[in-house]
């Protein structure tokens, strides 16, 4: 598994690449058509010449903040539906974050809006600020406070949502961070 920065965000100097992601495989596939974000995939294989980025295991939009020029964002996070579950998700976040921080960034922060997409994070070493955004979403951060009393005030959040069963056996089942 190769994991590959595919283009920067235009504030960063680069040229966005579009993403050819399978809407059938791949949650907000259309996503990853705009030129406004930069890309990084997990792939198993090269991208091939067909409709789709065929060797595309996961894949992660990212732009600078708007507002904080020190921060950057995750903005989309897929994973291929047969590959869900492998823990992709959080390597994938990881190794932006890591890329992104070399390149000069102080902050990555991602919005979350599932317990779920939480966890993961969560393993890819962001943490809850306290904060949400106008819709209801988390938004976590790295570098991060990992305090445990903090994730689980991030759960707590989530509780009180309407839910699926299995977003409720999720949250019954959690109580401490994960080990990652």
């Amino acid at each position: 598994m190769e994991f590959v920065v595919a283009g920067w965000h235009p504030a960063a100097g680069g040229a966005a690449p579009q993403l050819r992601l399978d809407w059938r495989r791949f949650s907000y596939a259309g996503k990853f058509v705009m030129t406004n974000t930069g890309k990084a995939v997990l792939r198993d294989g090269p991208p091939g010449d067909g409709e789709f980025d065929e060797g595309v295991l996961a894949a992660v939009a990212f732009n600078e903040d708007r507002t904080e020029p020190a921060a950057a964002w995750l903005r989309y996070v897929t994973v291929r539906e047969d590959r869900r579950g492998e823990g992709l998700g959080p390597q994938l976040c990881a190794e932006t974050t890591e890329r992104l921080l070399a390149r000069g960034y102080e902050r990555i922060r991602i919005a979350v809006n599932n317990p779920f997409a939480y966890e993961a994070l969560y393993k890819a070493g962001f943490g809850y600020t306290g904060w949400t955004t106008g819709v209801a979403e988390l938004i976590l951060e790295r570098p991060a406070d990992r305090d445990p009393s903090r994730y689980r005030a991030g759960l707590d959040r989530f509780r009180d949502r309407n839910l699926t069963d299995a977003e409720r056996q999720f949250l019954a089942d959690r109580t401490e961070p994960p080990d990652w």
